[in-house]
């Protein structure tokens, strides 16, 4: 398929989405937003990959935000639609990608780009990124799921504060109160993330599902359920191939070839 606003490739498994925006620090208007709708359903329906990366073209940002020209002309109803379709809709759809997803932070992560890297799995940032939900300035708030995970991620003190303020974190301060799980210098951003992204891949496919759908599920839900949820996938995966090849080269100590079965 043919994008205009992403490139999107797939190489030994692990698939690659890039925002390719830079005039606009990669910022989020229909068309990306469309686009990445259609990635995330490629990758949910290629049963090869297994791993995503997201991040944005050039040094300067991840991505810098909604297209604000597109939202100086929005409806409440069309607000509403977008929220349902191709806003808050799409980025739970990213969270709940069957595979897990990375991601690479390299510049101004702020707005929409934010909330989009809040739903990732994991998120590996550049010693020069910043990230922020600065809606507040403009008089709105984040409405992608903003509220919600970043006080998951970060307590609801400290995400209070920063969603009140509208103020902008670095890098360092991001990764110490929980809203990035690595910084690494710039210039070994990519190699950091690739070497992830290569490990989990090296994993049973069909357990990294099972494991990614029973964290997310307790995230959303209280100790009870979310135990009761784990002991049911858990046991799943004794019906797997995989873990029947993981016991075997354990015991003739060898590296297994899962087969995502």
């Amino acid at each position: 398929m043919n994008f205009e606003s992403i490139l999107y490739s797939i190489e030994n498994g692990i698939a690659k989405i890039i925002v390719s925006r830079p005039e606009k620090r990669n910022a989020l208007n229909q068309g990306v937003r469309t686009e990445l709708r259609q990635a995330l359903n490629e990758i949910d329906s290629d049963d090869t990959i297994r791993v995503a990366i997201i991040t944005g073209a050039g040094d300067k940002a991840f991505i810098g935000g909604a297209d604000i020209t597109e939202l100086k002309e929005m409806s409440p109803i069309a607000c509403e639609s977008r929220a349902s379709t191709l806003g808050q809709q799409l980025y739970t759809d990213l969270e709940n990608l069957k595979v897990p997803v990375i991601a690479m932070i390299n510049g101004f992560c702020l707005g929409g780009g934010c909330e989009i890297a809040m739903c990732c799995d994991i998120r590996i940032a550049s010693e020069t990124a910043k990230l922020g939900q600065p809606e507040i300035n403009i008089g709105i708030f984040p409405g992608g799921g903003g509220t919600q995970r970043l006080p998951r991620l970060v307590g609801w003190g400290k995400a209070k504060e920063l969603l009140y303020t509208g103020r902008i974190v670095d890098a360092a301060e991001a990764e110490r109160i929980g809203l990035v799980d690595r910084v690494v210098p710039p210039g070994k951003l990519e190699t950091t993330v690739m070497e992830l992204a290569r490990t989990i891949a090296s994993k049973s496919p069909v357990v990294i599902k099972l494991l990614k759908k029973t964290i997310n599920k307790g995230i959303y839900s209280n100790l009870p359920d979310g135990l009761s949820y784990e002991k049911s996938t858990f046991s799943l995966c004794f019906a797997t191939e995989d873990h029947m090849e993981g016991i075997t080269a354990f015991l003739e100590k060898r590296e297994p070839r899962f087969k995502g079965k």
